[in-house]
């Protein structure tokens, strides 16, 4: 019997990885056949952060672990702490605070979203939780007390509601 957290992860891996073996085609122009050549025909794939890919899947590898307020390691996580241990395991700094994330990472459109980038929630009228996401419209984070890292949709009431915006590391 598989648990719950596999088969979450064994359902988002391909996700993640598909999008990572698209980043080796980022460069490459795809033109209708048929057409002319013409800068309104050409669809250029979204570029993939390989970096943000692996943090992704990082962060994925942690469902089912529980959330402790202030950690930032695989006993337990919060939801900055999830996102923190995700990048530096990959080697890459991110402050360790929602509100430090919050503030160094430029905004980025919903629409241009890639896995690995960092969303941003507006809980209890302030900016207050931070997830990853991973593709597919879902994202993985620790989200509070008596819970564990899990992964969810952006299109739930709740989440779609409380989105403020992305940022990518």
């Amino acid at each position: 019997m598989i648990s719950q957290p596999a088969r979450i992860i064994r359902s988002l891996l391909p996700v993640v990885a598909a999008a990572s073996i698209a980043a080796g085609c980022s460069s490459n122009e795809i033109v209708p056949a048929g057409s002319q050549q013409r800068s309104e025909n050409v669809v250029r794939p979204a570029r993939v952060s390989v970096a943000g890919n692996r943090a992704a899947t990082i962060a994925l590898q942690q469902v089912g672990t529980p959330y402790r307020y202030g950690g930032k390691s695989p006993n337990g996580f919060d939801c900055s702490g999830l996102a923190y241990y995700s990048y530096a395991q990959i080697g890459k700094s991110i402050p360790r605070t929602t509100s430090g994330q919050w503030s160094a990472l430029s905004p980025i459109d919903a629409r241009n979203m890639r896995a690995g980038d960092l969303l941003f929630f507006n809980i209890s009228g302030k900016m207050s939780h931070v997830g990853i996401y991973v593709g597919g419209g879902r994202f993985v984070h620790a989200p509070s007390s008596g819970k564990v890292v899990s992964v969810e949709s952006l299109a739930s009431d709740f989440y779609r509601d409380a989105f403020i915006r992305a940022g990518r590391p």
